[in-house]
């Protein structure tokens, strides 16, 4: 199992705009092979959200990423939320 966190800083004053957007996503993701869950996390302090998905597999998580659902889905973000370029880190999980 792999996790996937995508660091996200916000622009300021976004930030409400930035979570209504996952309330509303189309959950294409969820349909795909290997996705187990999404968690946003916002933060305690600063503007730095955290978007985690858990994945069956590195393999699962590509094929997500090179699909036509994540093209879609990605292209349907307004333009300007974030500062900067998100910083994506990937993890093998040890133990759960």
């Amino acid at each position: 199992m792999i996790v996937v966190m995508n660091r996200i800083t916000v622009a300021q004053g976004r930030e409400e705009e930035f979570e209504q957007t996952f309330v509303e996503r189309d959950r294409a993701v969820d349909q795909m092979t290997g996705f187990l869950d999404l968690q946003v996390l916002r933060p305690a302090e600063g503007r730095t959200y955290i978007v985690m998905t858990r994945w069956n597999s590195r393999e699962a998580f590509d094929a997500w990423t090179t699909s036509e659902a994540f093209r879609s889905a990605h292209q349907k973000q307004s333009p300007g939320f974030a500062e900067g370029r998100p910083v994506l880190e990937i993890f093998e999980v040890l133990t759960a």
